[in-house]
């Protein structure tokens, strides 16, 4: 059991993996989309780092995936080191995991909100104007089209496995 809770651990760490991985990528070519988009609007560019807008693989689009994965392996190691901690461990992990891939999938759904919101809370005029939805169109148009399936297919892994892992660590 402890073998199936580590590979269900291990497909969460490659699931969190995958963001960075995509962005390190194609995250130029978005940041390029959305650069096109805001001088088309007649806005400078450099609202996106004036705000902390990125697409591509820097800051915390980085080190908090990373991180989750890391915490996920070195969990998985120890359920198949047989540790005694694992049960109170997996419960903990797996837990706050599916509390923030919550939090990741609300953000997605609530983009265009929450960018128009930060925008009108900055008081600037220039900001105020942006067509955010077209904004995070373009930038979403640097990535390619598979990407919207791997998100997807991301948060099904990330729900289920985390789900089949707690359920495994319930049974034990």
């Amino acid at each position: 059991m402890n073998a199936f809770i580590a590979a269900m651990q291990l497909s969460v760490a490659g699931a969190f993996v995958s963001i960075p991985v995509v962005r390190a990528r194609f995250g130029a070519t978005a940041t390029a989309a959305a650069h096109a988009e805001l001088r088309r609007q007649g806005v400078r560019t450099t609202v996106l780092e004036e705000n902390g807008m990125r697409f591509d693989a820097g800051g915390h689009e980085t080190w908090a995936p990373a991180s989750i994965a890391t915490v996920l392996a070195a969990t998985a190691a120890l359920n198949l080191a047989g540790s005694s901690w694992t049960g109170v461990l997996n419960w903990i992990i797996l837990g706050l995991v599916l509390a923030i891939n919550c939090v990741i999938l609300w953000s997605n759904l609530t983009a265009v909100g929450s960018v128009q919101a930060a925008f009108a809370r900055k008081g600037d005029p220039e900001l105020a104007r942006v067509d955010v939805a077209a904004l995070l169109k373009a930038a979403e148009s640097g990535f390619p089209r598979w990407v919207w399936v791997l998100q997807n297919a991301r948060h099904v892994i990330v729900f289920g496995a985390a789900g089949l892992a707690l359920a495994a660590t319930a049974l034990v």
